[in-house]
C-alpha cells in the first residue's frame, strides 16, 4: 500500500553559518531518506517525473546546488561535498541513499568517500570521472560553449549543452521528446549564467579511491550517451566493489528524463535494500 504522501515545495532555506547564500530543495513522501543530486545541465526539477514512485516508499530529498535552479551562486569560497553535509544535518539525516546524475553523480561520490558512515547505498547516473581523457567530440563541445560566452551568445550555448546532454550524439531532434528541451532550458541557461562564480568559488577536494566505497552502489548509463560517458561508467562499475551496471537502451545522457519509468523500476528494488 502507498504511504502518504507531504510535499513541501521548493522553499529556499538558509542553512549555512557562513556568508555564501541559501540551498532550495523540496521534500516529499514518508520513509527512509533518499537524496537526489542533479545534473550539471539542470536542477531539481529533473527528477519530477521519478519522485512519485520513489515517494510511496521513501522520504525524496531534491536539493539545487550552489548557482542552479532556486539556490543563490555562491557568495564565497564553498564545497559541495559540505553543503551536502550540512543539508543533511539541517533535515536531521544522519544516514541516506544517494542518487546523483551527471555531476551530481560525482558529487555523491565525493560525499561517500568524505562521509562514509553517513551512505546507505549510491545510486550514479553517467557520473564524470575526474582527469579523464576526453574524446575529440567532447573537446568540441567544451570549445563551442566556450566560444558563444566569449561572444556573450548564451543562446547558442544553451543550445550547444541541450545538443550533447539532452539530444546526444546518437539521435535528431526529431527523436527527443519536443517538452523536454523546453523543460531543461532554463535550467541550463541558469548554469551557464553562474558557473564562473561556482567555478571560482569552488573548494571541493581531490578525488579518493573509489576501491574503499563499501555500500551497495548502481551504476546507471543510457545506451545513445556520449561514448566517453558509457566508458566511464563501465569503470565506475569495475572499481567500485560489488557495484552493478544498469544499461538504458532508450536514454542518452540524462537518463530521468529519457527514461523516468525504466529508472524507476531500477532504482525502487535497489533503494529498498
Amino acid at each position: 500500500m502507498a504511504r502518504a504522501v507531504v510535499t513541501c515545495e521548493h522553499l529556499p532555506m538558509p542553512i549555512l553559518a557562513d556568508d555564501c547564500g541559501h540551498l532550495s530543495y523540496t521534500i516529499t513522501g514518508n520513509g527512509p531518506p533518499v537524496v537526489l543530486v542533479h545534473a550539471g545541465v539542470a536542477d531539481h526539477r529533473m527528477w519530477d517525473a521519478i519522485v512519485p514512485g520513489l515517494a510511496e516508499r521513501h522520504t525524496v530529498i531534491s536539493y539545487d546546488l550552489r548557482g542552479f535552479g532556486g539556490s543563490a551562486p555562491p557568495a564565497g569560497p564553498f564545497s559541495e561535498t559540505d553543503d551536502l553535509r550540512l543539508l543533511l544535518d539541517h533535515l536531521g539525516h544522519e544516514r541516506v541513499r544517494l542518487v546523483g546524475a551527471s555531476w551530481g553523480g560525482r558529487v555523491a561520490v565525493d560525499f561517500a568517500l568524505a562521509h562514509p558512515d553517513r551512505v546507505r547505498s549510491l545510486a550514479l547516473l553517467a557520473p564524470p570521472w575526474p582527469g579523464y581523457d576526453w574524446s575529440a567530440g567532447m573537446v568540441a563541445y567544451d570549445e563551442a560553449e566556450t566560444a558563444a560566452l566569449a561572444a556573450g551568445d548564451i543562446d547558442v550555448a544553451v543550445q550547444v549543452n541541450l545538443d550533447m546532454w539532452l539530444r546526444g550524439p546518437a539521435r535528431e531532434w526529431h527523436d527527443v521528446d519536443p517538452a523536454l528541451a523546453g523543460q531543461l532550458r532554463a535550467s541550463v541557461r541558469t548554469a551557464l549564467m553562474n558557473q564562473d562564480v561556482v567555478d571560482e568559488h569552488s573548494r571541493d577536494g581531490e578525488a579518493g579511491d573509489i576501491g574503499t566505497i563499501a555500500v551497495p552502489t548502481l551504476v546507471g548509463i543510457g545506451s545513445l550517451d556520449v561514448a566517453d560517458f558509457q566508458d566511464i561508467a563501465r569503470r565506475y562499475a569495475a572499481g567500485i566493489p560489488g557495484a552493478t551496471l544498469v544499461e538504458f537502451p532508450t536514454a542518452a545522457h540524462l537518463i530521468a528524463l529519457d527514461a523516468p519509468d525504466e529508472l524507476t523500476a531500477a532504482l525502487v528494488p535497489f533503494l529498498g535494500r
